[in-house]
């Protein structure tokens, strides 16, 4: 047998090696990835009553930061209407194991918060190895940026869409006889479900990324259809913040309309890098001939 023969040979062991190797790999990736949050779980289990003190509950007491940032906004505009000074609900754990079942679901929801970067890491590493050198370079930063577009929508759904979504189904009332009484699984999962919603609503420019990768997208596109998008931002926030006060919904219109006009120069970018790629690739084909 010859030596390329025995070449090839291993190179098809390899390649056969390769996907049982990946799929092994994978493995570890994943419960590598679901032992942290499941660490982070266990450490927000301990903490938990100071975790719901000044984190979950903080929304719902008229003290929150953001309340407090409303009425000095107020009194700058003279908008009264805009400062938030009381709540209209209570809250309270109607089953029995409720308050110990929301202590476990919190604890979960907290530890996948916590442990995102590095989950997402590890969902990295197993990609990465997959991608060609310029595609390597181009996705460079990828764990940095999804963390930190992450944790921004965190902040923003905590901070500025469940107060403002807090407040209004907090003081809407259909006759003042009926008395607002939330059930704390109601609460923790509205807290829930509008910060984990807007830290993935975040990813629009990593997204927006790959689609232009795979030539779904293009800058030009997103541009003509700009206005038709600064429609779909405002409808969609007028949706998670039901209030029909116009400040509430340019509060959060604001931020989704530079995440748009962000993914847009990210679309620009990807597709500048492609037309370099091209011209280097024709400038070789030339040279070779």
């Amino acid at each position: 047998m010859s030596l390329d023969q025995e070449f090839d040979n291993e190179e098809d062991e390899g390649k056969e090696m390769s996907f049982i190797g990946h799929l092994e790999e994978l493995r570890w990736h994943v419960i590598r990835a679901a032992g942290s949050i499941l660490v982070f779980a266990i450490l927000s289990f301990i903490y938990i009553k100071e975790i719901y003190h000044y984190v979950i509950i903080a929304p719902a007491k008229p003290d929150f930061w953001t309340y407090r940032m409303l009425c000095k906004l107020a009194d700058k505009v003279g908008y009264d209407e805009l400062c938030i000074k009381a709540l209209n609900f209570k809250l309270q754990a109607i089953g029995v194991g409720d308050q110990f079942t929301m202590s476990m679901t919190s604890s979960v929801i907290a530890g996948l918060v916590f442990a995102f970067p590095y989950a997402f890491w590890e969902v990295w590493r197993f990609i990465k190895p997959g991608l060609r050198p310029a595609e390597r370079k181009s996705a460079s930063g990828a764990v940095f940026y999804v963390t930190f577009l992450f944790f921004s929508g965190v902040f923003f759904g905590y901070f500025i869409v469940t107060p403002l979504a807090m407040n209004f189904l907090a003081n809407y009332t259909l006759d003042e006889s009926i008395i607002n009484e939330f059930s704390l699984a109601s609460y923790i999962s509205l807290v829930a479900t509008l910060t984990l919603a807007c830290g993935i609503a975040f990813q629009l420019p990593v997204v927006v990324f790959v689609l232009s990768k795979v030539g779904v997208l293009t800058p030009a596109f997103m541009r003509e259809y700009r206005k038709h998008s600064m429609i779909v931002i405002l409808i969609v926030a007028a949706v998670i913040t039901p209030s029909p006060d116009i400040y509430s919904q340019i509060l959060v219109a604001i931020p989704l309309f530079l995440l748009f006009e962000v993914s847009i120069l990210v679309s620009a970018k990807v597709e500048r890098e492609k037309l370099r790629e091209e011209q280097r690739l024709a400038k070789l084909g030339n040279t070779e001939l």
